[in-house]
């Protein structure tokens, strides 16, 4: 399989921690690519230029993350990362979908904030998106205790989203008003499968 990668997209990091918590990193080639300057490889792949795009042995193109990751939990032998039924699957998927939100709401920012001539940014459009975070973050908080102890695509796709906050600084020091998230996010960023897919400083 060929995973077309970039190093700061927060969604490649999701599914290459995924690729390290299953197991299935060495069946992976990595391509880093410009998904912004259209290269032919990855359009041809994926028309709409985004990454993470995983081609699989026969051709077939994947995307995007969640798609992914849903794949990839169907080729490992280990513990599913979403459970097949019951609660517990709800959650799961339910924790991706709000670490996913943020990190739109994260990426939106720093397109607003960076790609955008300043003449034309929209402050207000910012601000909505960070109070969007701030809601995810403090839900999260109350939720910490929930989080403690487990290792799938919920638990380390928030993990993902909460590294992303800290390297584009979205909505500033989220840490100072939520201790018990920032002490579960401590420990799960310390997993060899988050140091070894950390964006580079």
């Amino acid at each position: 399989m060929l995973l077309r990668h970039s190093h700061t997209s927060p969604f490649v990091r999701k599914v290459t921690v995924m690729l390290h918590e299953t197991g299935l990193m060495d069946h992976v080639a990595i391509e880093t690519v410009d998904a912004w300057a259209e290269p032919a490889g990855l359009t041809a792949d994926n028309p709409l230029s985004m990454v993470p795009t995983l081609v699989l042995e026969d051709g077939t193109s994947l995307y995007d993350s969640t798609v992914i990751c849903d794949y990839l939990d169907q080729q490992h032998d280990g513990t599913r990362m979403v459970p097949a039924g019951g609660d517990r699957r709800w959650r799961v998927l339910r924790e991706q979908a709000l670490a996913d939100g943020m990190l739109d709401c994260a990426v939106l920012i720093f397109v607003e904030r960076v790609r955008r001539p300043q003449e034309r940014r929209w402050d207000e459009w910012i601000e909505l998106k960070q109070r969007a975070i701030t809601r995810s973050l403090d839900m999260l908080e109350q939720d910490a205790a929930g989080l403690a102890g487990r290792v799938d695509l919920g638990t380390l796709s928030v993990a993902v989203a909460l590294g992303y906050l800290d390297l584009r600084g979205a909505v500033g020091p989220w840490r100072d008003t939520r201790p018990a998230l920032a002490a579960w996010f401590a420990e799960f960023a310390a997993r060899p499968s988050m140091l070894a897919t950390a964006p580079p400083a």
